[in-house]
């Protein structure tokens, strides 16, 4: 029988004890899945343009999302795709947001992690701005806001910073070089995470 995320629930053992091994269910608080079902549910009845996230099959703390470049930026009709990993508290902590298409920005760096404030835990000294009050559609938003107004004063990519404030038209080359489609990442042996 499939569950809610699509994937086949597993039944109790015959011997009357639970079976532990579904995947589906993280091994922290069940409060975490229930916020994360209801996040779904918004994301899903209420989509926003030019973002999309859903579970991993195997496991609801772990998503695949894809955010679309805003219009008249260097990234407008570029698609990028992202992975973000809950953690066991959530929402009381940020979830792991890592771009997997290749991205050339200066608050990004080579591995994809971002500097992004609202993915710092609030209290992490005065630029944690987590809060769980926010949900993965205001971090997804946060994350296509910040690729056409980067943070040129916190850089990860310090050659990107500079290249933004000095040449938009070579930013602009620089981005559509490192830029890859999903399609052109499997045929060039990249696993998107997907």
């Amino acid at each position: 029988m499939a569950n809610s995320f699509g994937t086949m629930a597993t039944a109790p053992s015959s011997h009357g004890a639970k079976n532990t091994s579904n995947p589906t269910r993280p091994t922290g608080n069940g409060n975490v899945v229930k916020r994360l079902q209801s996040e779904l549910m918004t994301l899903m009845t209420s989509p926003t343009p030019g973002l999309s996230a859903f579970p991993s099959n195997t496991d609801i703390t772990k998503w695949n999302a894809t955010v679309t470049g805003p219009t008249d930026t260097p990234y407008a009709d570029l698609t990028f795709k992202l992975t973000l990993a809950y953690p066991s508290n959530y929402p009381y902590a940020p979830p792991e947001v890592l771009f997997k298409t290749p991205v050339y920005h200066p608050n990004v760096d080579m591995s994809g992690r971002i500097c992004l404030d609202i993915l710092k835990p609030g209290g992490q000294g005065k630029e944690g701005a987590w809060s769980a009050v926010l949900n993965t559609s205001s971090v997804l938003l946060s994350i296509q806001s910040l690729l056409g107004e980067p943070n040129n004063a916190s850089p990860l990519n310090g050659e990107a910073a500079l290249l933004w404030d000095r040449d938009q038209a070579e930013y602009k080359k620089k981005v559509l070089a490192r830029h890859q489609e999903p399609a052109e990442m499997e045929e060039n042996g990249l696993s998107t995470g997907f």
